[in-house]
């Protein structure tokens, strides 16, 4: 088995894309990553390829996806209310139930071979969400995790008004991810009150522009996020290329 261990990420920013085409582009590299690993298999330690990895941040325009093991009742608008609302609907293949992604949520995607940093998808999860809790912290924002649910919640040791910032669902095959976390930083969180998001009924949902009462440099916690990620996973960013090169 091939031991060199690639840190190195191509990082893409493809700012505000539409849903389905990020989708595709994901699978595309996840399917890419697999397949060398899968190829590595037959071959000599020296001729096995070196997996890549990549990180996309992205916002999508309105869009309710459904995860494998979700409720399809958990989307509370039918086709014309979808319309009305200028949203769009995919069942997708990650872990999880139902969410919303909008413009003003920064939503990142690491397709990663976890060969090249851990083999440990609790710890993967755990340290998607400690970036956040991080880049939280920089603006004066306690968060955390609440035993038995994932993301990152506000609220998280009282528990008096528990409030998601952060939701994740990702999907893993050979060691290798796709999906990630969508980061609440400017969104239109009365979006969220068309589902049961994540399958909660009685937990709520914000947003970091709603907490410190003021916009949100999206660049900047963009800046945040990425020096987190990277000290987290002992990774390398580097500038990637484009959803269309």
């Amino acid at each position: 088995m091939n031991q060199n261990k690639n840190k190195a990420v191509n990082f893409i920013d493809l700012g505000l894309k539409d849903y389905k085409e990020t989708w595709d582009f994901q699978e595309r590299l996840f399917s890419q990553t697999v397949d060398t690993k899968i190829q590595n298999r037959s071959l000599a330690d020296e001729k096995q390829a070196i997996t890549s990895n990549f990180l996309l941040f992205v916002e999508h325009p309105h869009v309710y996806t459904l995860g494998k093991s979700g409720d399809n009742g958990h989307l509370l608008l039918d086709e014309e209310g979808l319309k009305h609302h200028q949203a769009v609907f995919y069942k997708i293949n990650r872990g999880g139930d139902i969410t919303y992604h909008g413009p003003g949520q920064l939503v990142g995607y690491p397709i990663l071979d976890l060969d090249n940093f851990f083999t440990d998808i609790h710890k993967y999860l755990r340290f998607l969400e400690e970036a956040v809790i991080r880049t939280l912290a920089e603006y004066g924002v306690a968060a955390g995790r609440i035993d038995g649910l994932t993301g990152v919640w506000l609220d998280h040791e009282k528990q008096l008004n528990p409030r998601k910032i952060c939701a994740l669902g990702v999907k893993s095959s050979r060691w290798v991810t796709m999906h990630g976390f969508a980061f609440n930083v400017n969104a239109d969180i009365h979006y969220f009150q068309h589902i049961v998001p994540c399958g909660i009924p009685d937990k709520a949902v914000t947003s970091l522009h709603l907490e410190l009462g003021r916009p949100v440099d999206m660049a900047e916690v963009k800046e945040k996020m990425k020096r987190h990620l990277s000290e987290l996973f002992d990774m390398r960013l580097e500038v990637g290329f484009g959803l269309e090169d």
